[in-house]
């Protein structure tokens, strides 16, 4: 059997992309949480990040929308918190991903309240 090919939209490289959009507007604390092993979870993947303040956090939204467009030829499926700019959230189905202001993060603790889930850490600036 050959290697399967990936589709454009594959929840992998939506991830990829999005964590390389994170990167290069110097998000920090990039992790992902691999959900795929947990029974009823509500996508694939987490990827979450934090930036210092709202002209950041706008900015790593819009470079991640462009690069998994991009990348991936895909929108997402739902976006949510441009008006407070404090987290928002982009859907893309099989990946969510979670952009804080670097107060915001620890409240919510997404890692800890998926503390079951498989982290992974990426190159960041902390």
């Amino acid at each position: 059997m050959g290697k399967k090919i990936l589709e454009k939209d594959d929840a992998f490289n939506i991830l990829q992309a999005a964590v390389e959009a994170m990167q290069d507007k110097k998000a920090k604390k990039i992790v992902s949480l691999d959900l795929t092993k947990i029974n009823n979870a509500v996508t694939s993947y987490f990827i979450i990040c934090h930036a210092p303040s709202k002209t950041q956090l706008e900015a790593i939204y819009d470079n991640v929308l462009e690069f998994v467009r991009k990348e991936c030829e895909t929108k997402p499926y739902n976006k949510e918190g441009l008006e407070n700019a404090e987290w928002i959230l982009i859907d893309y189905v099989d990946v969510v991903v979670h952009i804080f202001l670097e107060d915001i993060r620890p409240f919510y603790n997404l890692e800890g309240l998926w503390a079951d889930a498989d982290i992974k850490e990426y190159e960041s600036y902390d």
